[in-house]
């Protein structure tokens, strides 16, 4: 059972919550919800991407803190995870890939937008494990909490999104395959997932397969979770890697550490692999 906010009431799949307002969902758009409600009665059973083959071991799954995520996300961190170059990098990456008028589904979302500013979308739906966070946010329409290393399951009709992101956050998913299917399911055809992440962490809420891996292990790792859903096109991947003064990235063990406390003042490694729905759409 999910729960929407901020009026706190049972989850319904056409019901989501939006956070600038005490009104819920239908009554803003009343169609998109009778849209939503006909595909869902045309589907019966989920069509989600088909899973190849899994990608992670039981004990690449695991994490040091073993505590329910929403225990750990129970109190809303009003920070920033990575740094302006790291942020401006990836709003350029958006307002390439995502046109004006797109409907997109940002999981794993916070309280900062990452999305241009101005540029207008259709509908921007936000996902995470902080009501507070969420509800600042400011490019969100609407918004649901829900753990998805627990349920992977997205209550909401297929083909519903023109686009899904994933910022800084894939390294927590400790059912990853599942996750992409689903995200292939609610994306239109055609439809882009943009999965971007940094060198920073939580360190003991991401999974072993990730703490365990190189910036190049982990670029594979997400290579792989597309590649293990049928239908994902080949997934592109962006680097942008700059280190201290301008230099390149120290690779020893020394480097990484002083990385991983922030420690030098270099920018963040950026780093995104996108792919797209069955293909990649050719606009005018």
């Amino acid at each position: 059972m999910l729960t929407s906010y901020p009026n706190p009431k049972p989850w319904h799949p056409l019901v989501l919550t939006n956070p600038k307002t005490s009104s819920s969902f239908p009554c803003k758009t009343n169609k998109t919800s009778s849209k939503i409600a006909k595909e869902n009665n045309d589907t019966k059973q989920s069509s989600a991407g088909k899973i190849k083959r899994h990608v992670l071991t039981n004990e690449g799954r695991c994490k040091l803190n073993t505590n329910p995520d929403r225990e750990f996300y129970a109190y809303p961190r009003f920070v920033t995870h990575v740094d302006d170059n790291f942020i401006a990098t990836l709003t350029n990456l958006y307002r390439e890939r995502l046109r004006p008028g797109f409907e997109i589904l940002d999981l794993m979302s916070s309280w900062v937008s990452h999305l241009p500013k101005d540029v207008t979308y259709k509908r921007v739906v936000g996902h995470g494990l902080n009501a507070q966070e969420l509800a600042k946010n400011p490019r969100l329409d609407y918004f649901f909490v829900k753990d998805l290393n627990k349920d992977q399951k997205l209550e909401v009709g297929d083909s519903s999104f023109d686009a899904v992101l994933c910022t800084v956050s894939v390294q927590y998913l400790q059912q990853p395959e599942e996750v992409f299917a689903e995200v292939f399911r609610v994306l239109r055809p055609g439809g882009v997932f943009i999965v971007s992440f940094s060198n920073r962490l939580f360190y003991e809420k991401a999974i072993n397969a990730w703490r365990e891996g190189s910036a190049y292990c982990r670029l594979q790792l997400v290579v792989q979770y597309f590649q293990c859903v049928e239908g994902f096109t080949q997934p592109k991947i962006i680097r942008k890697v700059q280190g201290a003064g301008g230099a390149r990235e120290d690779k020893s063990p020394f480097g990484w550490i002083m990385r991983l406390l922030g420690l030098l003042s270099g920018s963040d490694p950026f780093y995104a692999v996108i792919a797209y729905k069955n293909f990649k759409p050719v606009y005018e």
